[in-house]
């Protein structure tokens, strides 16, 4: 097993780790919408998204691997509400359409509206 360490993505707010490769696969830790450039939280579901999807992409990137490898994600949201204009934004970079579950939580840390962890191959 590696560990996946980047300084492009958000350092993990907690006793884990980012990702970890093991068996061929690389399996990231829910992203945040934390900027790793300076900490801030964007406003709106739809730059949340974004940021997200950004920091899960450094972590794939850090490991070798890319969204086109992506077998599974899956999203949590704090408004189901929220649903179509998440989709909108996660479609833009998941366009291998992995498998995926999207649940509603009643909070996320630090009190964002999505968070997102992926599965892929190296």
């Amino acid at each position: 097993m590696n560990v996946i360490d980047t300084k492009n993505a958000p350092g993990a707010i907690g006793p884990y780790s980012q990702a970890f490769e093991v068996s061929g696969l690389v399996i990231t830790s829910g992203q945040i919408p934390v900027d790793p450039a300076d900490g801030s939280v964007p406003e709106g579901i739809a730059a949340q998204a974004e940021q997200s999807c950004k920091n899960v992409g450094a972590i794939l990137t850090a490991a070798g691997s890319s969204f086109e490898k992506v077998v599974k994600t899956t999203c949590f949201l704090a408004d189901m509400g929220d649903f179509a204009a998440f989709n909108e934004v996660y479609a833009k970079f998941f366009t291998s359409k992995p498998a995926r579950s999207c649940v509603a939580v009643r909070a996320l840390p630090k009190g964002v509206l999505c968070e997102i962890e992926a599965i892929a191959e190296k």
